[in-house]
């Protein structure tokens, strides 16, 4: 049975139950003073509280898809290498669509009835980085009238550690996407939904690490190039965009911010605007001063070129750590004359799926009247 599995999650619980009820039934028969008596209350009551704290954890993993499996939670990452096959006539692509899905709106199986979701593997050509990713392409794509028309395109990135299927399972985005393209609020949009986290278990933060990944030229070259090979998508930095939670919204106004040319705009939820240095990243920087300066995007605005890029950050007034952070880089923003920032406050909110999906709709068709398909 798998992590997310609602089994095991339901077997933990009816075992931390169980050892409830057995611990107040055996107590009065273990109030001695003997060694055995104590070591049995001992035991019980670590026992009892460890079968809690797995329910717990369980149910938050389920809630907010922090682990996708045991070997995840374990760092024991299976997906972390993807074979790309290659064909007796030549390389294969950079992309490779590995399973497909529908877009569960009570509609029929037909993609052009309902869109489809892709699994896909992606072969960064450059950064010899390869992750797996999920596309969302809108019902549109498959209908012949749209047969020779490019669509914008979207990254969609989850925090750390997270997992790619929760932006489909958990926040919803294909099916978000495709109901508001239905009621005409946004234009059919091609999604790429992955984790940033794209040399697991290490959480780069989208840095080009010296003598380590190189993330950031990842997202911000090979993916396009990957996804533009294999789909209809434009090349041009105005039918792309990018939008991310947390480090993946730390991730995508840095993308933008960084390269312009490549991002057309960019939406950072709950985001935070400095790269963090903790044992999960490790050392981003190897004592590289210009590169830490420029992961700080507070700096950047104030010491680089303003970059011609629309940018969306979300907060809360209550709820948020990142709330004077996102009112500080909203001004730095604005005095710079020309990258454009927008922002969605909300009055109260945390940071968890449940704030992100009261903002997804409204981000997505903010990024959508930015984009073009030509």
């Amino acid at each position: 049975m798998g992590l997310t599995s609602n089994k095991v999650l339901l077997l933990s619980v009816l075992f931390a139950l169980l050892l409830f009820a057995g611990t107040v039934w055996l107590w009065p028969r273990l109030a001695r003073q003997s060694w055995r008596a104590v070591a049995g209350r001992v035991g019980l009551l670590l026992a009892t509280q460890l079968a809690l704290f797995a329910s717990i954890g369980l149910s938050a993993n389920q809630a907010f898809g922090f682990y996708a499996s045991w070997a995840d939670l374990f760092g024991q990452e299976t997906e972390q290498g993807v074979v790309v096959d290659h064909s007796s006539g030549g390389p294969a692509g950079p992309l490779r669509v590995v399973d497909t899905r529908r877009v569960d709106l009570g509609s029929s199986g037909r993609p052009e009835a309902g869109g489809q979701v892709q699994k896909v593997a992606i072969d960064g050509r450059t950064t010899h980085i390869t992750t797996p990713a999920y596309v969302y392409l809108p019902p549109e794509y498959f209908e012949p009238a749209y047969r020779t028309r490019t669509f914008p395109a979207a990254v969609v990135l989850t925090g750390y550690p997270g997992t790619a299927k929760a932006l489909v399972d958990k926040l919803h985005y294909p099916r978000t996407a495709r109901q508001l393209a239905g009621d005409g609020s946004m234009q059919p949009m091609i999604l790429v939904m992955l984790r940033p986290t794209v040399a697991p278990p290490r959480d780069t933060e989208c840095v080009d690490i010296p003598g380590g990944p190189q993330t950031e030229s990842f997202f911000a070259k090979d993916l396009r190039d990957a996804v533009a090979a294999h789909y209809r998508v434009g090349r041009k930095a105005s039918n792309w965009g990018i939008i991310g939670d947390s480090t993946g919204g730390y991730c995508a106004l840095k993308l933008a911010m960084h390269h312009p040319e490549a991002y057309g705009a960019a939406a950072g939820l709950s985001a935070y605007y400095k790269a963090p240095i903790d044992p999960t990243t490790g050392d981003l920087f190897h004592g590289n001063k210009t590169l830490r300066n420029e992961a700080d995007l507070l700096w950047f605005l104030k010491n680089r070129s303003a970059p011609a890029t629309s940018l969306l950050v979300t907060s809360s007034k209550a709820g948020e750590s990142n709330y004077k952070a996102t009112q500080k880089f909203i001004d730095l923003a604005k005095a710079t004359g020309r990258t454009r920032v927008s922002s969605i406050i909300l009055e109260s909110g945390g940071h968890n799926f449940n704030t992100w999906r009261r903002e997804i709709p409204p981000t997505l068709q903010w990024i959508s009247g930015r984009l073009s398909d030509r």
